[in-house]
């Protein structure tokens, strides 16, 4: 049976929060049924949150402890795994949110673990992706721990409807609490990147430019001029950035930084959620993309046409069991061993040109795995591939061609050779 507010007297709890009005009102309640209540938040630099220590005292008029977790270098850790396998989901675009739940739920259980807490709730709604994310991970890293999920509680979501029920329940207690109007959308963000949803962009009549970026700026706005951007890769991990080494988090950052300015990683997706339902969003990933493309050139040097097929079933995989909170399981983890076993090639340095939300190649250099040879694929005369030599396999795929038209498998043959009236 689920967990209602009415479970919760004398009971120990931990509650994931962002420092919103949802929070606020959830830390509160819970508190008022008689729960002893402790909050915990995450900092995965975000870049929509100017200092995440701003969460802590904006719990603190409910009468509530918040409990700050560094998560930055676990969740550079988890880009720079992901950026490996180029784990894109539906549509292509970079799953910041999926990335960072995994890391997120992990470190606060751990935290919470620490501190004997019986029962984890979150703040997810009960039509989305990150109910699923939340429950999942907390049942993998603390099986015996409970969870309340306060938006699938009826008797909660009979008292606050909406957000002004909310304000209001709050101001009873003096605590400020602003509806803000009607939001034009919801934000989520972490290092990896932000996801836009909801509200109005719900509507597909609605433009994706209603957003206003925080990472990025429109192709439109970017400069008129290519930045040049060098970059050096150590067996699928970015090292350094334009000669200057530097560490996950610090390189992310710098990677959001220039990807940003230049409009790239803007990406818009319609996309399959777990629950089965699909989902709007506009996403921005600057450092994702700028790492992903970059990396994706080497790739596209070392790996053979069966090794690019294999490589391409891998990043769908994983996209998927990422989106689906699936980011632990064996089979994951089974399809990270063979991407770092292709990326353990993956070494040296991609020079690009980054204009108006393009990527463009300028150059590759150091890439000591490479099976592209010039003189192989040259046009001109060379001492690679002799094209005599090509004579003997193409009579070889003749007596397949033949025997598959002979036996009227091929139907425009049949066509094409039929009599004409």
């Amino acid at each position: 049976m689920a967990l209602t507010v009415n479970d919760v007297k004398e009971r120990k709890m931990g509650i994931c929060v962002s420092g919103g009005l949802d929070s606020k009102t959830i830390a509160k309640r819970l508190k008022e049924a008689g729960a002893d209540v402790l909050c915990f938040t995450a900092d995965l630099g975000q870049p929509d949150e100017k200092d995440i220590s701003d969460v802590v005292a904006k719990m603190a008029p409910c009468g509530v402890e918040t409990v700050i977790v560094d998560c930055k270098a676990e969740m550079a850790e988890a880009c720079f795994r992901a950026i490996m396998a180029h784990a894109t989901y539906d549509g292509g675009y970079w799953n910041s949110t999926g990335i960072g739940r995994a890391v997120t739920v992990k470190k606060l259980v751990e935290e919470m673990k620490s501190r004997n807490i019986a029962i984890l709730s979150h703040g997810a709604t009960g039509r989305g992706n990150d109910q699923m994310r939340f429950e999942r991970y907390t049942n993998i890293f603390a099986p015996e721990m409970e969870i309340y999920a306060p938006w699938r509680d009826p008797e909660l979501l009979k008292e606050f409807p909406g957000r002004t029920q909310m304000c209001d329940y709050l101001a009873k207690f003096g605590i400020e609490a602003f509806p803000g109007g009607k939001k034009r959308y919801s934000t989520d963000g972490n290092l990896a990147g932000l996801s836009h949803e909801a509200e109005d962009l719900e509507s597909m009549e609605t433009a994706m430019t209603i957003v206003e970026p925080t990472m990025c700026v429109w192709p439109m706005q970017a400069p008129d001029e290519v930045e040049e951007i060098e970059i050096e890769f150590e067996k699928g991990r970015a090292v350094s950035i334009n000669g200057k080494k530097m560490e996950p988090v610090e390189l992310m950052v710098e990677a959001n930084t220039i990807g940003g300015r230049n409009g790239v990683g803007l990406s818009h997706a319609l996309e399959n959620r777990i629950v089965g339902t699909k989902s709007r969003g506009v996403y921005e990933a600057p450092g994702m993309e700028l790492l992903g493309k970059a990396l994706q050139y080497i790739y596209q040097t070392i790996l053979d046409k069966r090794a690019t097929a294999m490589m391409e079933y891998l990043s769908d995989f994983i996209g998927t069991q990422i989106y689906d909170g699936r980011y632990f399981d064996l089979s994951t983890e089974a399809a990270f061993a063979a991407v770092e076993e292709y990326a353990s090639h993956a070494t040296g340095t991609v020079k690009v040109g980054l204009y108006k939300g393009n990527i463009l190649f300028y150059s590759l250099t150091g890439v000591e795995a490479s099976i592209y040879f010039e003189e192989d694929a040259s046009m001109e005369a060379s001492k690679g591939l002799n094209p005599v030599s090509s004579q003997g396999f193409a009579e070889i795929q003749s007596v397949e061609a033949r025997a598959m038209s002979k036996a009227g498998q091929i139907r425009a043959a049949q066509i094409a050779r039929a009599p004409h009236t």
